[in-house]
């Protein structure tokens, strides 16, 4: 599923997508997805891409989606756990630090 969502975020211009591979650091989920969207207008159209998308595709929809106007949107598949950010909520929150520990599986700049 995660690479799935990776397809989606790349075909909607997302940037700087990340993928941690968490499961060996916590158990709230086996992964999350780190991207960039350059204005709210992009990162609406990629968390609405991604959401019919996965819909269309695998019949699922996120059990949350938070943060809408806040710089930095969270979509909860379970397994999954996106994270959109501006390039500022980015800078400042630093999650892939702060998740250190996590494996990095893939990383498209």
């Amino acid at each position: 599923m995660a690479r799935t969502i990776i397809d989606i975020m790349t075909g909607v211009m997302a940037s700087d997508i990340v993928l941690l591979d968490i499961s060996e650091v916590t158990t709230i989920a086996d992964f999350f997805i780190i991207a960039t969207g350059e204005s709210e207008r992009q990162r609406r159209a990629i968390v609405e891409q991604v959401t019919e998308q996965m819909r269309e595709q695998h019949s699922t929809r996120p059990l949350a989606v938070e943060g809408a106007s806040s710089g930095w949107l969270l979509l909860d598949y379970g397994a999954v756990v996106i994270h959109l950010f501006s390039p500022e909520q980015r800078s400042f929150y630093r999650l892939e630090e702060l998740w250190g520990a996590a494996k990095t599986v893939v990383r498209i700049a």
